[in-house]
């Protein structure tokens, strides 16, 4: 390729759309992670008085999105009663990283793009800049002539 032809424009609105998905994505987690917190506490115990502690860091969020709400963030730190409110924790504890891992890669991708852009922008502005200063160093005496007829 010898020649690139990106518009920053198109880049800038097209970042825009995948920062919302992002946001949204962001929205369903929390509302997961919120759910689940709702489900594990009213689904009681199989035993009364049997806890299961597995506290569990809290999750990701998306890129500009808010971070965990506190019903979400409950869950992960808070004592499961009951096997259904563990096998939700232990359920939650082992798809964190996942969750992260969608969250980094929706970041790393605009961050990406938008470095790239501004990149190719900066470069056209140093092309521009370097044509601007070889054209006052060319001799107009020497071009004068170059393809006119001669008299």
């Amino acid at each position: 390729m010898t020649s690139w032809d990106i518009q920053p424009q198109g880049v800038q609105g097209q970042l825009k759309v995948v920062c919302t998905h992002a946001e949204d994505l962001g929205e369903v987690l929390n509302t997961l992670l919120s759910d689940m917190q709702e489900a594990a506490q009213t689904a009681g115990t199989a035993v009364p008085g049997t806890q299961a502690r597995t506290p569990v860091s809290p999750g990701p969020w998306a890129p500009r999105s808010k971070p965990l709400g506190p019903a979400a963030t409950s869950l992960l730190t808070h004592a499961a009663s009951g096997p259904v409110a563990a096998a939700l924790v232990a359920y939650v504890k082992h798809r964190n990283k996942d969750m992260k891992a969608m969250a980094d890669r929706c970041q790393a991708a605009v961050l990406g793009a938008a470095k790239a852009t501004n990149e190719y922008v900066q470069g056209d502005l140093e092309a521009a800049k370097n044509a601007q200063s070889a054209a006052r160093h060319v001799r107009l005496d020497a071009l004068k002539d170059f393809g006119g007829k001669k008299k």
